[in-house]
């Protein structure tokens, strides 16, 4: 499993967009009914999607947030067999952090929780790959500061 990060590309090359989510200064990550594991905010573009609506999108259902500030952080690839990519070949996402404030008080989609925490979890859903997103979203944002 390779991870790559760019700055830009082709729009229709990006198929799905990963929101690094934190919350009252807590990583807001979500618990899917089906797994026992945590994962990071995110999911496939629609068709007549834009990414960033994707994005939106994605941080609502999964997480229930209603009242949030989003913003891009980079083109993220990945490139190797995974749950989501069957063929290996190298797949293209967007990379976003947002700051929520304030939560819907029910979740109605596969997520059965999101739970917040300090301290990074160690039971990921996709161990190769989001811990590297979470990182470089975070090597970014602390440039900024």
């Amino acid at each position: 499993m390779k991870v790559n990060f760019y700055e830009e590309i082709e729009d229709s090359l990006l198929k799905f967009a990963v929101i690094v989510a934190k919350s009252e200064g807590k990583w807001v990550f979500c618990k899917h009914k089906d797994r026992e594991t945590f994962e990071i905010p995110g999911g496939h573009r629609e068709k007549q999607e834009s990414i960033l609506q994707a994005a939106k999108r994605e941080l609502m259902e999964e997480t229930g947030a209603i009242d949030f500030s989003i913003k891009p952080i980079c083109v993220y690839s990945v490139t190797g067999k995974n749950r989501v990519n069957d063929s290996g070949n190298e797949t293209f996402g967007m990379l976003y952090y947002a700051d929520v404030q304030r939560f819907k008080p029910e979740l109605e989609s596969e997520i059965e929780k999101i739970e917040m925490f300090n301290v990074l979890p160690t039971a990921w859903t996709y161990p190769q790959i989001q811990p590297l997103l979470l990182e470089e979203v975070q090597r970014r944002i602390s440039r900024e500061m």
